[in-house]
């Protein structure tokens, strides 16, 4: 840098030697994207990529920025650089070719006046983020100084009939190879005059980049990444990275997970670290995939013009792609071309995504925490994305649309894995919320108890599959001569005729036990009562004994026995059953992890069903318990061990591109926002962190475990020692490990080690120890070989004597009524 030059001035300067041709051979190979949907005309024939323009953080700066900035100020800075920056049209600008931008909508067609016979152009309304097409083929077209900024005035110009027929004869006419040099040469020349316009424009405009971000851009067809932007006042101008060939990308550990470590094709290493996440996600994996190729002769050109024809040169091109994950297991057999193909979908999907992002088209786009807006931000305002492809292929609306539907595709598998997330998340809730259940003192004189007609729905333990319920409504004579729909539609009159006496009998039992939680259930109608009917008992509507159905909310055990109690003494004669198997230590759940407790009584001669449940287990998913129970009886996510099983068997493609929908997903709170009582978020975090730990990306999902387990210690109704807890340190020691990081994973397994030994210890006091039938002397067994038995029969029945006595001694305290009764 001279003396008395700016920053600014010097990279202008640096960018303008770049731009050279004598000092850089594959300068024309890269676009500038301007501010407008641009197309870019390459002097490397074959060759397709992408090219990139994204916000990062200057190293000597923090981002997001400082308490009275504030990003929306930023952004603002930065729509107002952008509009400045508009150059008047320039007759250079006519050689711009066909454009088109990925937006949620395409604007309704119009011509605007006359153009060239050899052209055509599709203009669109522009969104912050604009995604665009650079060809290699010479055509000729108007140009406008589109911003990014939005302008729905704008309509598309279609192309016309007489330039499709002219394109057609063109490129079946025969050139001789005199014919063809002289044109290559003019293409050449003119993608020059077009690139150094670009590059004016460029500078202008990134010379008013707020303070603290420096503008990168990526081209994946010669895997250059370049700076683009002035240096801020503070910028150390000794380690700034102003231009790379990548031979290498890594997830950075950085505690944002914005960053990404690059390794050079001189061995030099350089971390950047995006604006936002999403940006650093979309590079990353654009990166592997670029990585996961052989190198063109693009890429040759760059390392040949920063190696030379050395022998460290040709040891680079002779190395094969072992960092990429692309180029392992079955995705390393894939040709260029296919290659070419899932770039192009990716990089569609994520500009889509982000597109949608930008213009805010998601509910809660900002969310509500402190007062910040966090979908905003200057770095969205510099991401753009350019891709090359061969002449003549343009979106179009149909492409527009299949771009759309692939989305919408995605979008549902997403909130499917999400969803399996949260039905398994709920499932080791009740799981462990019935282990501490267990700990009551009265419980095993519960479990000792044997209910009314209820053999259960388990088996394995000799339950009844749901043809053999034990209790089924009464058959009338009138029913021989009707349809099962017909029967349904009496068994609901009757329902209705008997849900004033049920709700009568709940307000007793509830206003004698002080219970609060009451509710009473619509009378199932004739459609979902035939729907259970065919799905439970082979269509025997009969069966169904929850036509006129309430439920009650109990605290605890105590309360529940009390209630039984209660309920043998006040109306004994009309109860038809008491199940209480799924609150058997002995017996399986329902599905889901769900317990509870049914009575059913017959009332006006139609069988009702009062739902007793335990407010620890019903304060879980409330209401929609059921909606959890019916998800996972329909998906049967009981037999996943781990949700992330879920992800078994998906390509890398797909996996990819549901990374994508799980940033859209996050995308209103960045990691470093998130706190302890943002739910909704932190699932999607743990479902985006099953998808790293697939899709090799260990860095982020270590990160992303890290965060989640400091905000689960901050919760109040959490900590450090809950189960929720240690799943996650579960997770994480399988990151660490899979990073070579053998000793902080030990440290992790130790804590998970010592948690099991906790709960084993509060099994050992509740249970009163069921391993001493396990240190029975061997000579004994063997004289003696019933002994075990007897002494586990004996010790259950000493349990349950002193449940008992535990029982009577809380009935006299809290229930002495009952003695009224």
């Amino acid at each position: 840098m001279m003396t008395g030059e700016s920053p600014q001035d010097a990279t202008a300067n640096y960018a303008d030697d770049r731009a050279s041709p004598a000092n850089n051979p594959i300068a024309p190979m890269r676009g500038v994207s301007d501010g407008k949907t641009t197309t870019v005309m390459s002097t490397h024939k074959g060759i397709s990529g992408t090219i990139f323009e994204a916000a990062f953080v200057d190293p000597a700066y923090t981002w997001p920025p400082a308490e009275g900035q504030g990003k929306n100020a930023i952004e603002l800075q930065a729509s107002t650089a952008l509009m400045k920056s508009a150059a008047p049209q320039d007759p250079i600008d006519e050689l711009d070719d066909d454009e088109v931008s990925l937006t949620p909508s395409m604007m309704s067609s119009d011509d605007e006046g006359p153009t060239s016979p050899r052209s055509s152009r599709r203009k669109t309304t522009q969104s912050r983020t604009a995604t665009t097409k650079k060809k290699k083929g010479f055509r000729c077209c108007k140009s406008t100084d589109e911003q990014i900024i939005s302008d729905p005035s704008m309509s598309d110009l279609v192309e016309s009939p007489s330039s499709n027929s002219h394109r057609s004869s063109s490129s079946n006419r025969k050139v001789g190879s005199k014919a063809e040099r002289r044109a290559e040469r003019q293409r050449r020349i003119l993608a020059k005059k077009k690139k150094r316009r670009r590059e004016a424009r460029a500078r202008e405009r990134y010379r008013r980049v707020p303070e603290g971000i420096l503008i990168y851009r990526l081209d994946t067809s010669d895997r250059t990444i370049t700076l683009v932007s002035g240096p801020s006042s503070n910028t150390d101008m000794n380690s700034l990275m102003r231009q790379m060939v990548v031979i290498n990308a890594r997830p950075s550990s950085d505690i944002s997970r914005r960053g990404i470590v690059l390794t050079g094709v001189k061995g030099e290493i350089h971390t950047l670290v995006a604006c936002e996440q999403r940006t650093a996600i979309a590079w990353l994996e654009s990166m592997d995939m670029m990585l996961a190729s052989k190198p063109n002769d693009a890429t040759r050109a760059a390392m040949e013009n920063q190696l030379g024809e050395s022998i460290q040169m040709k040891r680079v091109l002779s190395q094969k792609s072992t960092h990429s994950n692309w180029a392992k297991g079955k995705e390393s057999k894939l040709s260029q071309s296919e290659r070419d193909q899932i770039e192009e979908r990716y990089v569609n999907l994520a500009a889509y995504s982000n597109n949608l992002i930008r213009a805010g088209a998601f509910p809660n786009s900002q969310a509500k925490g402190k007062g910040k807006t966090t979908a905003g931000g200057g770095g969205g305002i510099y991401y753009t994305v350019t891709q090359i492809h061969d002449d003549g292929e343009a979106y179009d609306e149909e492409t527009l649309e299949s771009i759309a539907k692939r989305r919408a595709v995605i979008k549902d598998s997403w909130d499917f894995f999400r969803m399996v997330c949260s039905l398994l998340r709920d499932k080791r809730k009740y799981d462990e919320v019935f282990r501490k259940l267990q700990l009551d003192p009265v419980y095993s004189y519960l479990n000792s108890m044997t209910g009314l007609n209820d053999p259960g729905d388990d088996m394995a333990m000799g339950g009844n599959i749901g043809a053999d319920k034990p209790i089924t409504q009464m058959h009338f004579a009138e029913y021989d001569d009707m349809s099962n729909s017909q029967i349904a539609k009496d068994l609901v009159r009757r329902a209705e005729v008997a849900l004033p006496s049920l709700v009568e009998i709940c307000k007793a039992l509830a206003g004698s036990l002080g219970m609060e939680e009451v509710g009473v259930g619509p009378v199932k109608d004739v459609s979902a009562a035939i729907r259970k009917a065919e799905k439970k008992y082979e269509g025997d509507v009969l069966k169904v004994t929850d036509y006129c159905r309430a439920l009650l909310v109990v605290k605890d055990f105590s309360t529940l026995l009390a209630l039984l109690e209660l309920a043998r003494d006040s109306f004994g004669p009309l109860i038809r059953r008491v199940k209480l198997s799924t609150l058997k230590s002995d017996r399986n759940a329902k599905p889901g992890g769900y317990r509870d407790c049914i009575i059913n009584l017959e009332l006006k001669d139609h069988i009702c069903e009062i739902q007793i449940h335990m407010w620890p287990m019903w304060v879980i998913c409330g209401v929609d318990g059921f909606r959890h129970y019916r998800h996972c009886l329909e998906y049967s996510t009981d037999t996943f061990g781990d949700p992330y099983e879920a992800l078994a068997g998906l390509d890398r493609k797909t996996m990819a591109e549901l990374i994508v929908m799980a940033e859209e997903a996050v995308a209103d709170m960045p990691l470093e926002t998130l706190e302890w009582y943002h739910e909704k978020f932190i699932l999607d975090y743990f479902a985006e962190v099953g998808l790293f730990l697939h899709h090799g990306l260990y860095e982020w999902a270590d990160t992303t475990l890290r965060a989640l387990i400091k905000l689960r210690c901050q919760s109040p109704d959490i900590g450090p020692d809950h189960h929720e807890t240690i799943t996650l340190y579960k997770y994480l020691e399988q990151a660490l490990r899979a990073q070579k990081r053998i000793d902080e994973a030990d440290e992790v397994a130790a804590k998970i080690t010592e948690y099991k030994e906790l709960k084993t210890n509060e099994k050992f006091e509740a249970d009163k120890s069921l391993w001493d039938q396990w240190v029975t002397e061997p000579f004994e067994s063997i004289v003696d070989p019933n002994k075990k038995e007897r002494e586990e029969e004996e010790r259950i029945k000493k349990e349950v004597r002193a449940s008992k006595k535990a029982w009577r001694k809380i009935r006299e305290e809290r229930f002495k009524f009952l003695d009224a009764n």
